[in-house]
């Protein structure tokens, strides 16, 4: 065994070449496969707010639609809705459209995009003020 060889060995710690420790190739971390999330912990509460928010004014739509068309004071504008507008199911198919935005919302919050992460919480926003404001003037039709 020639000298080197045998130094080499003594500082890696193996008797002999079969058993020589492993080595490490980079000495740095290696980046994940998977990107991190852009979302933050603040975002995430807003973010679960808005739902709150936004599925309840939606509720509050869908009551206060179901009070004006079943009283006669209104008729439904939303020809989707219509069929649904004198029954319990209208506050199932209210749900939906702030589903499709809570997720659009979460969407916008984790891209890569910055000018989505900036605006993230607009669909959301956008979708309760809808509801609100269709509640509100739906209260102010019954006397």
């Amino acid at each position: 065994m020639s000298a080197d060889l045998k130094t080499e060995l003594e500082l890696t710690g193996g008797g002999d070449p079969g058993s020589a420790a492993v080595q490490p190739v980079l000495n740095s971390a290696v980046k994940p496969a998977i990107a991190d999330s852009y979302e933050t912990a603040t975002q995430r509460k807003i973010w679960y707010g808005l739902i709150v928010t936004g599925h309840g004014t939606a509720a509050f739509d869908a009551w206060t639609t179901r009070r004006a068309v079943g009283g006669g004071y209104a008729v439904e504008g939303d020809p989707l809705q219509r069929p649904f507008a004198n029954s319990g199911a209208i506050y199932a198919t209210t749900q939906v459209a702030p589903v499709i935005m809570d997720y659009v919302g979460r969407y916008m919050m984790r891209s890569s995009h910055p000018w989505m992460r900036k605006v993230w919480w607009v669909p959301q926003s956008a979708s309760a003020a809808v509801s609100l404001s269709a509640g509100v003037h739906n209260y102010g039709v019954v006397p």
